[in-house]
């Protein structure tokens, strides 16, 4: 790493990063002390529905976007092609979902936790727990990954320690989510992506520069075979194909923006349904800019270094070290570059952990602790509070499973797989209920724990076969100024960080073989051997897995007795779908089938009733929780 320690940031650098903390600190402080007259949960968790639709827009963008978008992406630009970034096209068909199907199922019930769907829908109070529980550990996952991800690649260029940068990071955004609320995350979060976007643009028109335009760009990403878009091949157990992404883009929209609870906290804190739908309109055109942006700053990248591969020459030893590298190598010299990158890094890193660090407390507050009886009769002031406390230890929780992570190794890659693929099982419980009707209790169940099996199956079958390690494209060494390849027989072993692939490579092997070889190829355990099951792409893992769900789910709910479509809650059914199935049960109505509504399903009267309960538990202020007449 001696290329990148030889330079180190300037002081207009280190005055551009330290600001971003002072002001998200200081945005969560203003925050609190603005709000603190009239402060309930309704208004910590979604600023009492009457928040803009601009900074909750760019709030759903920003919280959308990660240290795996700035960091992972490009490097999946740079070692194994474009292919990938076709997944925008998935990125639009996930938002049309979620604008037609999810928002307006979810929206009116103006509920704070959306998993409270679950016992809505089914009847279930077990099951809606359970579902909790899975949205909270993926979150607490995710979360502790986030945090460690960049801090390693950046260590080299900042100086600061991995931990150390992971507790810095980890206790500034626990401070503003706890003092502040949502309203402190969406407002940091308008701040925090003005330095995403101009320390991305910035870094990628620089180092355009210093090539020799665009046309020079795609010439040497197409000669290192960089260059794919159109791999039209069907067969689901190639990684990467134009089929593939595209649902890889979907799932993911679909999963951490219309089915998370920090992008239904955000939808929620917008007065209507019309602005709530307009916000997914445009973080579906801000994320496809975006992405677009960061894509082609990954083939930037390999055109600088298309004939002298820092990865290989040992300049760095992680892959998603390329762009922080870059950045160092040729911008350093440019006052405030260097800076405005940084913090936009560690900007990404704030949006995701203030997004998941307000909903952790959301789901604890609203999912189990109004359930005990010490806290139903408490009043608001005393609410506020507890959940500052929860949000507070979320934080803190986050923070030191993101130092363990560094002791972790590859599990904490098993940890991130284990996350996506958990997508088939959470998507079919929250989708299955609002697109078939039919669907009870038995089958929810049945649906949610066989689609559970099969994920957990596919992700530990893959890494005990030894298939977590992608196999990465050619790189070349032929154009440096010295030979850092003069060696015979060494293999160098480099750790993959967290990319953005969901099964990054723990141990690629990179083999260089005598004095002239100066292209390192990388090898895959197992790439010789017959493919099976276990190398079906991650990219199917979450469609997979919701087809399951829909299958079984509906073979036990007819087999146990389907319910009446005519007699289930119209609010809780994509009308659409109800409206077929009423034709269908209508055409094809015979004497055994039976109605277990009052078994599997809420009837209106029961939802009503849980509705006013919850109100009068939390004490929520009446302009909080209007129109729910269910």
């Amino acid at each position: 790493m001696g290329d990148v320690e030889a330079k180190t940031l300037g002081i207009l650098d280190w005055i551009l990063f330290v600001s971003l903390f002072v002001a998200s600190s200081g945005i969560g402080v203003y925050s609190a002390i603005k709000g603190k007259r009239n402060e309930s949960t309704s208004d910590y968790f979604l600023g009492s529905g009457k928040m803009s639709l601009i900074p909750v827009a760019v709030s759903l963008l920003v919280g959308f976007l990660s240290p795996i978008t700035i960091l992972g992406l490009p490097a999946e630009m740079y070692f194994f092609g474009t292919q990938l970034s076709l997944s925008i096209l998935g990125i639009v068909y996930g938002s049309l979902i979620l604008h037609q199907l999810i928002l307006p199922v979810l929206y009116p019930l103006k509920i704070a936790s959306i998993s409270r769907y679950i016992v809505l829908r089914y009847g279930s109070k077990t099951l809606k727990n359970l579902g909790s529980l899975t949205l909270m550990i993926s979150a607490l996952i995710y979360m502790s990954i986030v945090l460690y991800s960049p801090s390693l690649a950046l260590s080299a260029v900042t100086g600061l320690s991995p931990n150390l940068s992971v507790a810095i990071i980890g206790l500034s955004c626990t401070f503003y989510i706890t003092i502040g609320g949502v309203k402190a995350v969406v407002y940091t979060d308008v701040l925090q992506s003005f330095l995403m976007v101009l320390g991305l643009v910035l870094t990628f028109v620089f180092c355009l520069m210093d090539l020799d335009g665009i046309g020079d760009v795609f010439y040497k990403a197409g000669k290192g075979g960089r260059l794919e878009f159109f791999n039209m091949d069907p067969d689901p157990l190639v990684r990467h194909t134009f089929w593939s992404v595209q649902m890889h883009g979907m799932v993911v929209v679909v999963l951490n923006v219309g089915l998370s609870q920090p992008g239904h906290q955000r939808f929620s804190s917008v007065p209507t349904l019309d602005l709530a739908k307009r916000a997914c309109t445009i973080f579906c055109l801000g994320v496809c800019a975006t992405w677009v942006l960061v894509y082609f700053s990954g083939i930037v990248a390999y055109a600088a270094y298309s004939t002298c591969d820092p990865l290989t020459r040992g300049a760095i030893l992680k892959p998603d070290q390329i762009m922080p590298f870059l950045v160092m190598e040729k911008l350093s010299h440019l006052p405030g570059v260097v800076g405005l990158f940084i913090s936009a890094v560690y900007a990404s890193v704030f949006s995701t952990m203030s997004s998941f660090g307000n909903s952790l407390a959301s789901l604890l507050w609203e999912d189990f602790f109004l359930n005990w009886t010490i806290f139903k009769e408490i009043s608001e002031a005393k609410a506020v509070r507890i959940v500052k406390l929860l949000s507070l230890l979320s934080g803190l929780l986050a923070t030191g499973l993101g130092m363990l992570v560094g002791h972790l190794g590859s599990i904490a890659n098993v940890a991130a797989t284990f996350t996506h693929a958990m997508a088939g099982p959470m998507c079919g419980l929250f989708l299955g209920g609002m697109c078939l009707p039919w669907l009870n209790l038995k089958g929810a169940y049945a649906g949610f724990i066989s689609s559970a099996i099969f994920a957990v199956w596919l992700v530990v079958g893959k890494f005990v076969n030894g298939l977590g390690n992608p196999k990465k494209l050619p790189l070349s060494t032929d154009g440096c100024l010295e030979n850092v390849v003069n060696f015979s027989n060494v293999t160098l072993n480099l750790t993959s960080s967290l990319s953005s692939d969901p099964l990054p490579g723990a141990n690629a092997i990179y083999s260089v073989v005598g004095d002239d070889v100066t292209t390192a190829v990388p090898t895959f355990a197992g790439e010789e051997e017959e493919r099976g099951f276990y190398h079906l792409s991650y990219c199917y893992n979450g469609i997979v897995g919701m087809l399951i769900f829909f299958v079984v789910g509906s073979i036990a709910s007819f087999f146990t007795g389907p319910l009446n479509p005519h007699e289930i809650d119209d609010r809780l059914i994509s009308p659409r779908c109800l409206k077929f199935s009423k034709w269908v049960h209508n055409a094809f109505k015979h004497s055994d089938l039976r109605d277990t509504t009052g078994k599997t399903a809420i009837p209106d009267s029961k939802v009503e009733a849980i509705i006013h309960k919850e109100e009068t538990a939390k004490q929520v202020e009446p302009a909080a929780y209007t129109e729910i007449h269910l």
